[in-house]
């Protein structure tokens, strides 16, 4: 075997190649490299989406260079990355470092590396496992990281106190004032405690157990890492917090600026497999982060080992077009001032970040006179990003959130009114903040100041229009929200229901035009296909994990039923109470049960289709049937009992079965109370005579709701 080769410009070396790949993922690893030569990286993308496949998204997507983006380099730093895979970080360091040594334990993932990263002039990567490879290092390393490795020092090292010594052995290769970057898992963190099956292993609470000696990986708790720190004479250790974890960082806090209230959310997707859900992980954390434990909860760590960096705080917004990512940091000045950053991430998002002084300027002059202050930016052309000042106070989000769980609808009505009021000045001014959402404003008793107006343009957007906006992502971001009804908000305003569907479009178009049409993580999430479970017991007893308007999916494949196997889909219901459900079957898959909520309720389908084709021609197909209910009309149900079921049979000569289909369901679902539900259920009658008689009641009964429904809420162009 030659020692070295080359794949475009990265050179791979095998000295000490045993031959045999120690590490790998698989048969998907012939996917990735078929793909890696297929495609260009601006492609990836694309590919994740239409595989839908975890590994695939895990090696290819570019957020997992999140994790290592965001840290200062200089340009002619020397890198060495352990534990290098199929690239994902590899490249993101070679685009900040001078030069990058990488090292990994198989053949087929460096060639993955190297096919990817082949434009890379200063990529070197050994082939063999670290322990032999590591006497052939220089010593003089910048930066060394190992990101997803330090757990594995086990397999690396094979003695005792194995992660003592592989740190003692990454030392010897820093320069004075170099860092080693580790990133890892939390094996404390609250999703294995909420039910996430540890991800080395794959078992529930092995890490909160404790580890067996056999363990192919161990992860720490903070402290547990402290303590090895310690005891290897490094004590300038730096703790960051990647949310919601290493691979698919979205934000990273510090122990100098932890998460806020309520600002942890996207806790339930679990790509690499299904997961138990046994609490609400949101809440939790929102009871964390008010005591200030969330550093020993959090997911994952990311330590720099060494001297600090200014940043305390970053927020990715890369899942959009190249026109729109950016970074924006939160980082401590020369003065010792906090302040903000926005960082182009492509060169594409250049006039984008700069732009945002230019909004600031019209901003300014907008309300000059007025009650809303525009937090100011400067443009810093050396570094390459606009400056904010950090502006203390609360968000007017927060605000609200409190008055809710207080019950205190004056309080939140009046800070509603306070909001209307002044953005409602110079409404014929024509300039207009799109996104001048409730977390966008920070109040601080009387001065309210818009801290984010990166989506600024030079037109008129009235203000009934912005009000709409705030409070539609206001209610989209939790549940609770729809405590406050916005329709008398709408009408006081001069907003029809026709306005509202108008205003609508324009949100999804809006979506689409910054993210490209690509698909969000939640959609891909769905499309991998992971399942949430509830343990029955929970379902049977917790309000908090079962409320009444809560859905649950069951398949039988054969043989029958399984509470088990249920799902709780993370479709739940709008504000208008309409769901839109996309549940994947195998060919196996013999019929769908879905329970609509767990109390009485009426039931209208709106669409069911298997594959993109109709379902069901008509109510009298028994392909769909409500198992312990009523029909009442050609597409409603009703039900008088707490656990309604609904059942799709899969086997009419209709359907045609592929290994993967998919049905998809819309719903309308209104609860009722128990006795009116009796009630309109008794006075059904299969016999003909009966059939004026439930018209009269039961059609009387379905066109008083839907009426409610109207009045309520608005429809979309679906319904």
């Amino acid at each position: 075997m030659q020692e070295e080769i080359k794949i475009g410009n990265v050179t791979l070396n095998f000295k000490h190649y045993s031959g045999v790949d120690l590490y790998s993922d698989g048969a998907i690893e012939n996917d990735l490299l078929e793909i890696v030569k297929k495609y260009k990286k601006e492609e990836y993308p694309q590919v994740i989406e239409e595989r839908g496949n975890w590994p695939i998204l895990y090696h290819l997507s570019e957020q997992r260079a999140n994790i290592v983006e965001w840290i200062p380099m200089a340009k002619n730093a020397k890198v060495l990355e352990v534990g290098s895979g199929c690239g994902a970080i590899t490249g993101m360091l070679a685009q900040k470092a001078g030069e990058v040594v990488a090292c990994d334990l198989s053949r087929r993932r460096s060639e993955i590396n190297a096919t990817r990263n082949q434009d890379c002039d200063n990529v070197t990567i050994h082939i063999g496992n670290f322990r032999d490879v590591e006497p052939d290092l220089p010593k003089d390393f910048d930066y060394i990281f190992l990101i997803g490795v330090f757990e594995y020092a086990q397999g690396y090292i094979g003695t005792e106190n194995p992660y003592e010594k592989f740190l003692r052995m990454m030392k010897r290769h820093l320069k004075k004032d170099g860092r080693i970057v580790i990133a890892i898992e939390n094996r404390m963190g609250l999703k294995y405690l909420a039910g996430c099956a540890e991800d080395h292993l794959g078992t529930y609470f092995s890490g909160i157990e404790g580890y067996n000696e056999d363990s192919v990986a161990k992860t720490f708790t903070r402290n547990g890492l402290i303590n090895i720190f310690k005891k290897c004479g490094m004590n300038d250790y730096h703790f960051y917090y990647p949310y919601p974890d290493y691979k698919l960082m979205t934000l990273l806090h510090s122990d100098y600026y932890l998460p806020g209230f309520g600002e942890l959310q996207d806790n339930v997707r679990n790509y690499d497999r299904d997961r138990m859900l046994l609490f609400n992980e949101k809440h939790a954390y929102e009871e964390l982060v008010r005591d200030g434990m969330y550093p020993d909860f959090a997911n994952s760590f990311e330590v720099i080992l060494g001297p600090g960096f200014d940043t305390i705080y970053s927020k990715y917004s890369n899942d959009r077009v190249d026109e729109f990512k950016i970074r924006t940091d939160i980082a401590i000045s020369r003065t010792g001032r906090k302040i903000i950053k926005k960082f182009p991430l492509t060169e594409a998002a250049k006039e984008h970040v700069f732009g945002i002084r230019d909004a600031y300027a019209g901003l300014v002059e907008k309300y000059k006179g007025g009650d809303l202050e525009i937090n100011d930016c400067q443009l810093d052309e050396k570094e390459g990003c606009a400056i904010f000042s950090f502006v203390n106070g609360v968000p007017l989000a927060s605000l609200l959130d409190e008055c809710i769980d207080k019950d205190d609808m004056d309080g939140f009505n009046a800070l509603l009114n306070e909001y209307i009021k002044r953005i409602d000045y110079k409404p014929d001014y024509p300039v207009s903040d799109y996104d001048l959402i409730f977390s966008n404003v920070m109040v601080n008793g009387p001065i309210w100041t818009i801290i984010d107006y990166e989506w600024t343009y030079g037109k008129c957007i009235p203000a009934k229009e912005q009000v709409w906006r705030a409070l539609y992502c206001y209610r989209l971001e939790d549940r609770k929200r729809e405590k406050f009804d916005p329709k008398p908000v709408y009408e006081r305003m001069g907003l029809t229901e026709e306005d509202t569907k108008v205003l609508l479009d324009e949100e999804y178009a809006f979506q689409k035009y910054v993210t490209g049409n690509r698909k969000s993580m939640v959609e891909i999430w769905k499309e991998i296909g992971r399942k949430v479970l509830v343990p029955k017991e929970l379902a049977a007893t917790s309000q908090a994990a079962r409320p009444d308007d809560c859905i649950q999916i069951y398949l039988d494949e054969g043989n029958g039923y399984s509470e088990e196997d249920s799902i709780f889909p993370e479709e739940q219901y709008d504000e208008k109470n309409t769901v839109s459900l996309d549940i994947r079957v195998d060919a196996k898959c013999k019929t769908v049960r879905i329970d609509p909520a767990f109390a009485p309720c009426l039931v209208t389908i709106v669409s069911a289709t298997w594959n993109g084709e109709a379902f069901a021609d008509s109510v009298s197909d028994v392909s769909i049937h409500p198992v312990n209910g009523n029909w009442i009309s050609d597409d409603s149900m009703i039900f008088d009992t707490d656990d309604p079921n609904i059942e799709f049979g899969l086997t009419s000569d209709k359907l045609s079965v592929q290994e993967r289909n998919h049905l998809c369901v819309k719903l309308i679902m209104t609860l009722l109370p128990k006795n009116a539900a009796e009630a309109a259920v008794a006075t059904i009658d299969d016999t003909p005579a009966a059939t004026e008689h439930k018209e009269g009641i039961l059609q009387k009964i379905s066109r008083k709701i839907i009426e409610k429904r109207e009045q309520r809420y608005y429809r979309d162009e679906e319904e």
